[in-house]
């Protein structure tokens, strides 16, 4: 027991997903015995959903402190990591289009056969994003316009200032307690994920499988586009800056991104990083890198995209340009929502289906999936984060370029 509890969360979830699959195909149809442990790990997630989601978007956007700070430094990184996220979710949702993962899988999850999708115009979509009575939005668990509140109280709050310093102290403090009873929800994933695993396999024919391989491939095309042409292009053309060179600097933080899976996990080596390795001032990263792990998620923001033609195809519901924009927006919203936790995406998935009006059952495959998927969606989010303090520190010449050049010696 002692071994397994000193195991990192990652594999604890991947032993766990081998011994569910293994149980599935042994125990059958008997394998319904397990689905109310996998039943309850739902329930918890989405308990999570609503205050996490209010918290955590505030609690980022205050972390500018001031107006004035948004409107020099703090505007450039921030419509950075806008612009780029915003970029990911279209990157990732061209690609599931072009892949069109779940097409073929069309009614084959339970709970999914009565999705309709809403008749609406644009506008009338638009308008619907601004709630009449924020509590009830959250009673009623509607995502969008629980999002759209909570980005007005953070800018309001931005704008008050000191007058408001014990109020985002409060903020603050909440997003702290969520993230903890995250950490503490995760702790448990692997049990439910084990039981919603086994009751997938046993449930769940080969063409649904078929599917999923395919939406592992259009997620890892998502990312390696990220990585190989759109940040190397930022880098060479807004930056000024040779993109090889970067990522030889900043190749120990993406490894352990990579190991980790937790963008606050990997923050003081991307510190490290960028002011040892690629001479960025502390200026600009002490204020770019922490803000950049809480809300700039370029990898999940790719995701989102990805997951939300995924689940349309999967319920039978046409992909028309007006969901196209609200996928967009979700992609935008929830990456800046999506705590720098490990499992924080399957929670921000969840979070996505509900906003969406799709039915939860997509979860348990999303789940399973997630520390696979992870390890792509982490190396993208921290390389992104030291992209744009990289184009921050080089655009305000803020940038030791001297140190960038510079070879890197292997320590004695």
């Amino acid at each position: 027991m002692k071994w397994w509890f000193r195991q990192p969360l990652y594999r604890q979830i991947l032993i766990c997903i081998l011994i569910g699959i293994a149980l599935g195909y042994l125990l059958g149809p008997r394998a319904v015995l397990l689905k109310p442990i996998g039943d309850i790990f739902i329930r918890l997630l989405m308990m999570l959903i609503v205050p996490l989601t209010f918290f955590t978007l505030i609690s980022g956007i205050t972390k500018l402190e001031s107006m004035s700070s948004f409107r020099s430094l703090g505007g450039l990184i921030v419509l950075y990591f806008g612009i780029s996220s915003f970029l990911a979710t279209i990157l990732g949702m061209a690609i599931a289009l072009a892949i069109q993962p779940g097409k073929k899988a069309v009614g084959l999850l339970k709970g999914g056969e009565h999705v309709k999708a809403a008749e609406f115009n644009i506008w009338d979509n638009l308008v619907s994003w601004f709630p009449k009575n924020p509590i009830e939005a959250m009673a009623e668990g509607n995502m969008l316009q629980i999002i759209v509140f909570s980005l007005i109280v953070g800018i309001g709050l931005l704008a008050l200032g000191k007058k408001a310093k014990h109020l985002i102290e409060l903020i603050n403090e909440g997003a702290e307690l969520m993230i903890t009873i995250t950490e503490f929800v995760m702790k448990v994933a692997p049990y439910g994920i084990l039981a919603l695993v086994a009751n997938m396999v046993a449930s769940l024919g080969s063409q649904m499988l078929t599917e999923v391989l395919r939406l592992i491939l259009s997620d890892y095309l998502a990312q390696l586009v990220l990585l190989v042409i759109f940040y190397p292009l930022v880098l060479k053309y807004l930056a000024r800056l040779n993109p090889w060179r970067f990522y030889g600097k900043v190749a120990p933080a993406m490894l352990v991104a990579a190991s980790t899976t937790s963008s606050g996990a990997t923050l003081p080596v991307s510190m490290a990083m960028a002011e040892e390795n690629l001479g960025v001032s502390k200026k600009v990263w002490g204020f770019a890198l922490p803000l950049g792990a809480t809300i700039n998620m370029n990898g999940m923001a790719a995701a989102i995209g990805v997951i939300a033609v995924f689940a349309a195809n999967l319920y039978g519901i046409p992909i028309t340009p007006a969901l196209m924009l609200q996928f967009v927006f979700l992609g935008l919203a929830l990456s800046i929502g999506t705590a720098g936790v490990k499992g924080g995406g399957i929670i921000m998935s969840g979070i996505l289906l509900q906003s969406l009006n799709m039915p939860l059952t997509l979860i348990p495959i999303l789940a399973s999936l997630w520390p696979l998927l992870d390890i792509g969606h982490t190396t993208c989010n921290v390389t992104g984060d030291l992209v744009g303090t990289s184009l921050v520190g080089s655009r305000l010449k803020l940038m030791n370029k001297n140190i960038f050049d510079q070879k890197i010696s292997p320590k004695p």
